[in-house]
């Protein structure tokens, strides 16, 4: 009702602009500072507080502004006293001395009568770190001068004196278990020069120095990424892994291109894949573009955009943006997938071809037609550079059945420096995976506790990150630590999305666990290195239903943000407090560091 109130008036708002040389006396007065309000039953609501009102000349109306609500409320000078919770809609209204009147709305949200605000839980950060090496042990030479250790959410190798040889700086994984398959080892890894790294995989069970293989004089660089290994085994047996750092000089004519002295390696996770048995691709359909259809565009939160199709192909023409409001999800360009049938559990791929004029960063989801996010296979994300044709393809075990099934892209964020774009979709090919073939896929990161399941056992730790990466995604890479009673986030690789780079306080095992008949403010207080924003989110863990969705715009200096509940419990509950970063901004920065220094939990007990 209060959005469809504000939008008529900023109809009729916007054809009182279209009349040419509008004089004073037609023109509608002006209100200021009304905005939605949250009163505990049985408190005292000043409506009018911080509103204010003039006239097209701008004189001043303030005091001849009336309030009326629904459901009603007994108004004297501006002032309430709900009693009974729910959502209040007022009205705003203000005439001048031409009869000339304006109206604006807000929403006045009553809660229960509570008790005062006690601590629920606030989180200690002073905690002892437990971390695991995941059986990686570094390796240092005596001609080398080089410390390593579990740190800052990584493993750090400070190197002085790289030695005579790559050997002579080591980071070893012995007894890695093999049997008959293919083998892929990426090490996500940043270091504080350019520098190199040899990657072998040596078989153990050889008598002699032999290698599965190996990656040579792969180039680190200051920014984050993987150096791939990838080899195969014939069958049982074991390998060790040996990542390199000690001196490595590509080229012997060129004495000055070699490894450094004095810089840092980091390396915050390593990625290992066992892939064995075969499939094969097994179509189910195939695009005709030249029918005219086949893909479909929508555009909302003020965003307008388009399809139409020639040559062969389609073209989804974003004429303009969502303003503020708007994300992600308020530009879709859905590719339909004919007659095709969704079973959940079956494995199936897609792919096609992708221009974005100007580029174009979004998510990539396979999900029902009519029903969306509510009847989801699969969801990945999407970024393509400005110009140039990309392969969009994805591999997936679908996670539910769908009997509309489209490729969604949802691309509602603008690329930097542009107001429109025009986005071409060709070669698109859906279809089954047949075979036998499994990817086995272990994540050893280097942050307290571990991946995934160590939470459930350390209830006193319940946080973890998610990033994009860890789902095979181009982008997101972050680690967590805990440092002199603070709490710290540091982002080495921002995804375009803001689920690319994920900070979760509830997790797995060990959730956020609310108890009923209650309100609750989540407290933070929180600082960056570097200006970056993210949205907050209350969220039961099972489904998607946020009990607050907030922002924090985070700068060098602390700020306290306090979040507050709305609706109360009828049950105890399990939690995740989601804290999600990813973004067009974000990618383009190269590191960032976020600082707790405070969470804190108060629960306002129902009367």
């Amino acid at each position: 009702m209060k959005k469809l109130r504000r939008i008529i008036s900023l109809l009729l708002t916007l054809s009182l602009l279209a009349v040419p040389m509008l004089s004073l006396a037609e023109a509608e007065p002006t209100l200021e500072g009304v905005h939605d309000q949250s009163v505990m039953a049985g408190t005292e609501f000043d409506a009018l507080a911080g509103v204010t009102a003039a006239d097209a000349a701008g004189g001043d109306l303030t005091g001849m502004i009336m309030v009326e609500s629904t459901p009603a409320l007994d108004f004297k000078n501006g002032k309430a006293t709900p009693e009974n919770p729910g959502d209040y809609e007022l009205v705003y209204s203000v005439t001048d001395k031409n009869g000339v009147t304006a109206e604006d709305y807000a929403t006045l949200t009553v809660t229960k009568k509570t008790a005062e605000e006690v601590v629920y839980k606030a989180f200690d950060f002073s905690t002892v770190e437990v971390t695991d090496s995941h059986g990686w042990e570094a390796r240092i030479g005596e001609a080398a001068q080089a410390t390593a250790a579990l740190k800052n959410g990584a493993y750090v190798i400070e190197i002085q004196n790289p030695g005579n040889g790559d050997g002579d700086v080591q980071l070893a994984k012995p007894g890695y278990a093999l049997k008959a398959a293919d083998y892929k080892v990426k090490v996500w890894v940043k270091s504080t020069k350019p520098t190199y790294a040899h990657f072998l995989a040596r078989n153990e069970n050889a008598e002699g120095w032999e290698t599965f293989g190996g990656v040579f004089n792969a180039r680190i660089e200051e920014t984050i990424k993987p150096v791939e290994l990838t080899f195969s085994s014939a069958g049982e047996g074991s390998a060790e892994l040996l990542f390199n750092l000690g001196k490595i000089t590509p080229n012997p004519d060129n004495a000055e291109d070699t490894t450094p002295t004095d810089f840092t390696v980091t390396i915050d996770k390593i990625e290992l894949y066992e892939i064995s048995g075969e499939e094969h691709e097994v179509p189910m359909y195939t695009a005709d573009f030249t029918a005219g259809e086949g893909v479909t565009a929508e555009a909302g939160d003020g965003a307008s955009a388009s399809a139409s199709f020639a040559d062969g192909k389609a073209i989804v023409t974003i004429d303009s943006y969502a303003g503020e409001g708007g994300g992600v999800w308020s530009v879709k360009a859905n590719i339909g997938l004919g007659d095709v049938k969704i079973e959940k559990g079956q494995k199936y791929y897609y792919r096609f071809t992708m221009n974005a004029a100007n580029g174009q960063g979004g998510e990539a989801l396979v999900e029902s037609a009519a029903r969306a996010w509510e009847c989801r296979a699969n969801f990945n994300g999407l970024g393509a550079p400005a110009g140039e044709d990309i392969i969009v393809t994805s591999v997936f075990t679908a996670e539910a059945d769908v009997d509309d099934p489209v490729i969604r892209l949802q691309i509602g964020n603008a690329p930097e420096g542009a107001a429109a774009n025009t986005i071409t979709i060709s070669n698109v090919e859906f279809g089954r995976m047949e075979g036998d073939k499994e990817t086995k896929k272990t994540i050893e990161a280097f942050m307290p506790f571990g991946p995934a399941t160590a939470n459930a056992e350390n209830t006193a730790y319940p946080w973890q990150t998610f990033n994009g990466t860890d789902e095979d995604n181009e982008r997101g890479v972050g680690t967590i630590w805990t440092e002199n009673g603070s709490f710290f986030y540091r982002i080495d690789n921002g995804g375009t999305v803001d689920w690319h780079n994920k900070l979760i306080c509830g997790f797995g095992g060990n959730p956020l666990t609310l108890p009923a008949d209650s309100y609750f403010i989540v407290e933070i207080t929180a600082r960056a290195d570097k200006p970056v924003s993210c949205g907050v989110f209350l969220n039961p863990m099972g489904g998607w239903d946020p009990r607050f969705s907030e922002g924090m715009s985070l700068t060098e200096d602390f700020q306290t943000f306090r979040f507050a509940t709305t609706d109360t419990l009828i049950m105890d509950m399990d939690f995740e407090l989601l804290f999600q970063f990813g973004s067009e901004a974000l990618s383009k920065l190269d590191e960032v560091t976020v600082e707790f220094s405070n969470v804190t939990i108060y629960q306002m007990q129902v009367m």
